[in-house]
């Protein structure tokens, strides 16, 4: 009998360590984190936003690629091959491929231009899919408009080739010049092709193979997480009866796909699910144009402000000084200046508010310009009243 009980807390002991041992063991037999979700209020996070345009998938993610190649066919606006000695080589180099040797002759052509084309490889693309492309000039061409690129390998970070990009120049831009003046609109040099590349080789990866994903905040914050989690757990419980999600950190989020459903349809499911992210109170400045912008949870402390405005204008007149008669002088021209100075404003006022809308109430009624409004708010941020983050463009 004795045996027996020890025989049974044996098997016991060992399956317990083998559920331990698969609840931290992943693909590949890396440790991964057990996943414990905790259930909190939906009711807080309900709101209007989709959980698929606030977060993006790890390892789920989109390819550079560059090429250099040659445009064909402009009107006299290509490179001169005198300052773009580059091109010259590269159309050298190209009619040697098709059987055509002009290394020997210098050519004057100034329908070539060289040019990069970049473009960018989505996730989960196939081969024979087709990618947008964007051409560039890198020469001293003034217009790319009617030319065509010519067949261009595009290559990855790690230098294998991923499309090949061909085809006539969508250029919105254009530029005009006669013998006493010069028209401008747009930018004439550089160009876009829709649909200009073909994918000659896709992207190694998989998609959650081992049944966990990871998602990941745009804006990382510690109660929009939260949200989500809460969110996506109580739809789960519903749906699949048992919590899926639980949280890392201010940033990522885990997720255990439940059995029987596959990964595209449950990153559907979840990303239709709405929530109401948490906004940090944050003031942006833009110096360079005069824009401000105050997020709604952005509070000032009552105090009060005096902002004056000082204007000094000098004035330049010239003026005459004429001799008197018979007096063998001579007639001089002098100059006379006018100093005029004029403060406005320099009335204290009172500002302060728990809302966003008693904020720009205070702030209006002041009766000041935005470049005046960023210098008080950048004051009551020295004094400690602005109870916000100061993002200064």
């Amino acid at each position: 009998m004795i045996v027996r009980l020890l025989l049974g807390v044996l098997l016991i002991a060992a399956s317990l360590q083998a559920a331990s041992a698969a609840d931290y063991s992943g693909a590949g037999g890396q440790a991964v984190a057990k996943l414990q979700p905790v259930r909190g209020n939906p009711a807080d996070a309900a709101g209007t936003v989709r959980i698929k345009d606030i977060v993006n998938i790890r390892g789920v993610r989109a390819n550079q690629l560059v090429g250099y190649g040659l445009v064909i066919g402009l009107q006299g606006t290509g490179d001169s091959m005198r300052n773009a000695p580059f091109t010259e080589q590269s159309m050298q180099s190209m009619l040697d491929r098709m059987g055509v040797n002009i290394r020997s002759q210098s050519s004057r052509s100034k329908n070539v231009a060289a040019v990069t084309v970049t473009a960018e490889l989505p996730a989960f693309i196939g081969t024979g899919s087709r990618i947008d492309v964007t051409v560039s000039s890198l020469g001293d061409a003034s217009s790319l408009m009617g030319g065509t690129l010519v067949m261009t390998p595009l290559y990855g970070a790690d230098g294998e080739i991923y499309a090949v990009a061909q085809g006539p120049l969508a250029v919105s831009g254009f530029s005009t010049q006669g013998e006493s003046e010069s028209l401008t609109q747009g930018v004439p040099t550089t160009g876009r092709i829709a649909n200009g590349a073909l994918v000659e080789r896709e992207v190694p990866g998989a998609f959650n193979d081992d049944g966990r994903l990871a998602i990941e905040l745009f804006n990382p914050d510690f109660k929009t997480a939260i949200r989500v989690v809460d969110i996506v757990n109580n739809y789960a419980v519903n749906r699949w009866g048992a919590a899926v999600a639980q949280e890392e950190d201010f940033r990522t989020i885990h997720l255990k796909r439940p059995a029987k459903v596959s990964s595209t349809r449950f990153i559907a499911e979840i990303g239709d699910l709405r929530i109401a992210p948490d906004q940090a109170a944050r003031v942006v400045i833009d110096e360079r144009t005069g824009t401000v912008v105050i997020g709604r949870d952005v509070q000032i402390s009552t105090v009060a402000l005096t902002h004056g405005n000082l204007t000094v204008r000098v004035s330049e007149l010239p003026a005459v000084s004429q001799p008197e008669p018979f007096s063998k002088g001579q007639t001089v021209v002098t100059s006379e200046t006018i100093v005029n100075a004029q403060q406005d404003g320099g009335s204290f006022a009172l500002v302060g508010g728990a809302d966003l809308e008693s904020v720009v109430r205070g702030l209006n009624g002041i009766g000041l310009k935005p470049t005046g409004i960023i210098a008080i708010l950048q004051g009551i941020k020295t004094a400690g009243a602005l109870q916000a983050e100061l993002v200064v463009q």
